[in-house]
């Protein structure tokens, strides 16, 4: 599987301590199979006049027999439960890789909006199924991104 990664640099030898804490699925190496996604995380870099490049990595799918892998296939109580859980810091799983929904600006109002108590869980839920299809691959230890996460070429973007 091709996975890309949006930044304002190749990235030929992904690692863990550029990683930030408290964002969606933890500290982790964030990829997605949509160009067009890695594409628009290259946007902010863009519009800062700073370069931007998609680094292109082939993915062994050997990995979800060996490591451990959560996987959301849709936005569901599960993944905003998850999502809750890395953003407030409070993430103890050791899942080697998560792939699941991103929480983008529209969806975090939603998580906002129920964090605050506006809404109730069925209705964040709700309101996430309108989302338009995105995905994340989010590599979270050294083992999955060394073993299984393979740089092929960048692009400048």
């Amino acid at each position: 599987m091709i996975l890309y990664h949006g930044s304002y640099l190749e990235i030929d030898e992904p690692d863990l301590k550029h990683s930030r804490p408290n964002v969606d699925f933890g500290k982790g190496f964030y990829t997605t199979p949509l160009r067009e996604q890695a594409v628009k995380w290259c946007g902010k870099f863009k519009r800062r006049g700073r370069d931007a490049f998609i680094s292109i990595y082939e993915f062994d799918e050997g990995a979800f027999d060996q490591l451990k892998v959560l996987r959301f296939d849709s936005y569901s109580e599960e993944w905003l439960d998850f999502i809750l859980t890395c953003r407030s810091g409070n993430d103890a799983s050791d899942y080697d890789i998560v792939i699941g929904g991103v929480a983008n600006d529209k969806v975090f109002n939603t998580v906002e909006l129920y964090f605050e108590g506006l809404i109730d869980k069925t209705e964040a839920i709700k309101r996430l199924r309108f989302e338009k299809p995105n995905l994340q691959v989010c590599f979270r230890t050294s083992k999955a991104l060394g073993d299984y996460l393979h740089f092929q070429r960048s692009e400048q973007i």
